[in-house]
């Protein structure tokens, strides 16, 4: 699909702010899990009688204080712990699509990681049949398109990593592809080499995190290897001038989560963060949330900090916007049409 970008130039910093709230977007880099709130994580406590080690909401968000990714999981999979019922699993996701249609996301393809929930006795169907009730639901009460992307634990085994996919297979048209998340340092994507290559044989999309803390090396490996559709974060190939060369000549999308990368202190600040130098690059680099209930910040609280933050302007709004839709997996017709809508948007700006 051609890139091209509109006259922008006459789009007044000033009202940048609510073009970036106001343009259509989607979100490809967004774990459902990391959607929890702290009130809605007690709300579930109660609702199943689970017993939380912190007093108050007040007191766990106190205790989102990262130092690096471990740091992040640790808490993460404690707020898992209170997802038991397939209500839970819709009323989490249902959530996080009514906060992105306020955001104008028109489509999102949300992660999830059923090896958190299956380890702890919930079954794969009540995990499956929640997401996947939630995303219909909202189609037609919310108006937003979601899919659903299940993601195998890198700190786990392969092996175990064949025998979720195994326990997902009954429930294969209710999720579009797979990806790789958890710990990325000591956790090499080839160490998935084998459950990647049988998951392509089954026709899903390949999607997988490298290049967050993880070396440059991670995203050549889960391209080469993995022969991944799309790099999440992927912010570390800027240390890599050959790689950062094939990014761009290949169009390999980049899921950029700019306030996740702050807090877990990938960049200082957001004045430091290298999106910008991804997207003049020729980079097709995406903006995304991430696990924004702990990171401080939806998809628009994304782009309008990392724009305020940086030396980003109209036309890096549009590309990062048109890139998401032409990264996501749906079909040309539906680009087609959200891509119009985008144009609109940036028209009523100028």
């Amino acid at each position: 699909m051609n890139l091209a970008e509109p006259d922008l130039t006459s789009v007044a910093a000033e009202r940048l702010p609510a073009l970036l709230r106001q343009m259509p977007k989607a979100e490809l880099h967004i774990h459902i899990e990391g959607s929890l709130e702290p009130e809605m994580i007690f709300a579930l406590a109660r609702r199943n009688g689970v017993q939380l080690p912190y007093a108050s909401v007040e007191e766990l968000r106190r205790a989102y204080a990262f130092t690096n990714l471990q740091s992040f999981l640790d808490i993460y999979y404690a707020g898992a712990s209170v997802l038991l019922t397939e209500q839970d699993f819709y009323d989490m996701a249902q959530a996080y699509l009514q906060k992105a249609v306020q955001d104008n996301v028109a489509h999102a393809e949300l992660f999830f990681d059923p090896q958190t929930h299956t380890a702890r006795g919930v079954s794969m169907e009540t995990v499956i049949g929640g997401l996947h009730r939630a995303c219909t639901d909202a189609a037609g009460g919310l108006g937003i398109d979601a899919s659903l992307i299940l993601c195998f634990l890198r700190h786990l085994s392969e092996e175990e990593a064949f025998e979720t996919l195994e326990q997902a297979l009954p429930f294969r048209d209710k999720f579009i592809g797979v990806g790789l998340d958890s710990g990325e340092v000591g956790n090499p994507p080839e160490k998935f080499a084998r459950v990647f290559a049988r998951c392509r044989e089954l026709g899903f999309h390949l999607v997988a995190h490298a290049g967050e803390e993880g070396p440059a090396a991670y995203i050549w490996t889960a391209l080469d290897v993995l022969k991944v559709e799309r790099i999440d974060h992927g912010v570390q190939a800027i240390q890599d001038a050959a790689l950062m060369a094939r990014l761009a000549r290949d169009r390999i999308a980049l899921t950029v989560c700019p306030l996740s990368n702050l807090k877990l202190c990938v960049f200082p600040d957001l004045a430091s963060h290298n999106l910008r130098q991804l997207l003049d690059a020729g980079l097709a680099a995406t903006v995304n949330s991430d696990d924004p209930a702990y990171f401080g910040g939806y998809l628009n609280d994304n782009f309008t900090q990392t724009f305020a933050a940086g030396r980003l302007h109209a036309g890096h709004a549009y590309r990062l916007a048109r890139n998401s839709f032409e990264a996501s997996f749906i079909d040309d017709a539906a680009k087609r049409r959200h891509i119009d809508r985008l144009d609109a948007t940036f028209e009523a700006f100028r």
